[in-house]
């Protein structure tokens, strides 16, 4: 039996894989998030989502590991604590309705939302009041939700941190180890509600090695990159991956 057969893939589609992870996995070295954004989004077009995201958690928690050299010294880990809290009670929620529901009316308000406060970003807008435990725990509730029901959670979360003007190596650094915790946690419950398989462990398995080689590319673009410029990258990244999921959603329906 050939890898084809163990992944259930053509050849084509195979290498389709393989280059959607490769540029998901430099995307998170560099912004310390939007693997899942950019997987999920690509990924769409040849497989179902109830299909991608068990191996798209999967792969967040092993591309985390490979990131943790680079961002262990850049961790803000109340906020994380804080965050978790919420997401503990949003993820079981937006996985059990990722079995019956379609995720693409949510995907559609979180993509809205992204766009208006990425483009309020991009005119100097920010909030420091918003930056408290309450909020926080909110935050990583509506983020939980997400992440089991789609895997964008992510965005939320990083939006919250440009709005609170959070540093720029902060934010890379806890986003990236926020997902460790986070699509553990949401890999864990979505093996408990059946939507794991073999199929799903040979197609991880299968594109493991692109994540490091990926990471390592982010992280020297990051080094290279001022804070000002960083910013304006990840607003930029969140506006056209959000137009992108409206295209998709609209061609989906």
């Amino acid at each position: 039996m050939d890898i084809l057969s163990l992944v259930n893939l053509t050849l084509n589609q195979f290498f389709f894989v393989i280059l959607i992870i490769l540029i998901a996995s430099i995307v998170r070295g560099f912004n310390g998030f939007g693997f899942s954004a950019i997987s999920v989004s690509g990924l769409a077009f040849i497989l179902p989502v109830i299909e991608i995201v068990p191996i798209i958690l999967l792969l967040e928690v092993l591309i985390s590991i490979f990131m943790i050299p680079y961002i262990w010294n850049q961790i803000d880990w109340k906020f994380i604590i804080q965050i978790l809290i919420g997401i503990i009670i949003g993820s079981p929620i937006g996985l059990f309705l990722l079995k019956y529901l379609s995720p693409n009316i949510t995907n559609l308000i979180i993509c809205i939302i992204v766009i208006i406060f990425s483009s309020l970003l991009m005119t100097g807008y920010k909030n420091t009041k918003i930056n408290n435990s309450y909020l926080k725990i909110l935050t990583g509730g509506l983020s939980g939700f997400l992440n089991g029901f789609s895997t964008l959670g992510g965005l939320l979360v990083a939006l919250f941190l440009l709005v609170t003007n959070v540093q720029y190596a902060l934010i890379r650094g806890s986003l990236a180890a926020l997902f460790f915790f986070t699509d553990a946690y949401a890999f864990i419950l979505s093996f408990f509600i059946g939507i794991i398989d073999m199929t799903v462990i040979y197609r991880t398995i299968s594109v493991i090695i692109f994540l490091p080689i990926g990471v390592y590319i982010g992280d020297k673009f990051f080094i290279k990159t001022k804070e000002t410029t960083y910013k304006k990258i990840v607003l930029y990244f969140l506006i056209f991956i959000s137009i992108f999921g409206i295209i998709k959603i609209y061609l989906d329906l």
